[in-house]
């Protein structure tokens, strides 16, 4: 049994299989800061376990929720009531997505961006359970602080395990800040065009953040259609709905590389080619 660190840390199975008894054992891996992360992010993992359970999706939910902004009917709530009501939100995704598991860690986002050394621990034990082929996390370009420190601890993590302990593959996912401007040869486009009733359910379970003030349903509908039609300009669309991530997995497969400058150079790289086609529109 994995021993986590918070009180409130909890592993939920939704088929109803008992823990620890089952195996948490998973194709895909998706590790978020908050509640509906998962579904905005990792939507590519999860859609392949829908139809074929040997594709199988764990999510990690770092954080409790309780600080979520809320109006309209919650904003009266302690952030007690809302962390308990966003920790069913997020198994009742869940439970539509078919996940093997759902961990929700408990950690509050300031215990998170104090730099808790306990969260790596954790994700490490889950990691060793669960033995991921891929796992899917936040982009280091990220805006959000939380998603920035998350993504340090997956590192840390991931890092931590012996080299063939580690998953073959590592994605980061756009959630606040998108990935349409790195350049083409470098990002990674996930067809999530099918089931979108699916996914509109997934996006929709978190009515605590849709009612109280922030359209992340329609947001993420929308970019991901937005990512299908903009992805080339001289073609028809080859798809309804991408989801852009950039792989990461050479963080893990050499430990020497800085995440810090192996992230900064998607920027640097983007910097060269926008140069490049204005000298050419201005033949300078």
């Amino acid at each position: 049994m994995i021993a986590l660190t918070q009180p409130s840390a909890e592993i939920h199975l939704p088929a109803g299989d008992l823990y620890p008894d089952a195996s948490l054992q998973v194709e895909h891996l998706g590790i978020a800061a908050h509640q509906d992360d998962l579904e905005f992010m990792a939507l590519q993992g999860i859609l392949p376990g829908l139809a074929d359970r040997r594709a199988s999706f764990g999510g990690v939910v770092c954080t409790d929720g309780s600080g979520s902004p809320r109006c309209g009917k919650y904003a009266g709530t302690t952030d007690a009531e809302m962390a308990a009501i966003r920790r069913r939100e997020q198994r009742l995704a869940a439970a539509i997505g078919q996940y093997k598991f759902i961990a929700q860690l408990g950690y509050s986002s300031k215990e998170l961006r104090e730099g808790s050394r306990s969260l790596t621990t954790d994700l490490a034990s889950l990691c060793i359970a669960a033995r991921p082929r891929i796992v899917h996390t936040h982009s280091p370009l990220d805006k959000h602080d939380t998603h920035l420190h998350v993504f340090a601890s997956v590192i840390e993590a991931l890092r931590s395990l012996p080299e063939e302990s580690r998953p073959e593959m590592l994605y980061g996912c756009e959630v606040w800040r998108g990935l349409d401007w790195v350049n083409d040869e470098e990002k990674v486009a996930f067809d999530v065009s099918q089931s979108p009733h699916i996914a509109n359910a997934l996006n929709g379970v978190f009515d605590s953040q849709i009612a109280g003030g922030k359209r992340y349903d329609l947001a993420t509908e929308g970019r991901r259609r937005a990512n299908a039609t903009y992805a080339a300009s001289h073609t028809t669309d080859q798809a309804t709905h991408l989801a852009l991530a950039i792989d990461l997995s050479a963080l893990l497969k050499d430990t020497r590389l800085d995440p810090v400058a192996f992230a900064l150079g998607f920027i640097d790289r983007f910097r060269a080619s926008a140069e490049a086609g204005l000298r050419r529109a201005f033949r300078s």
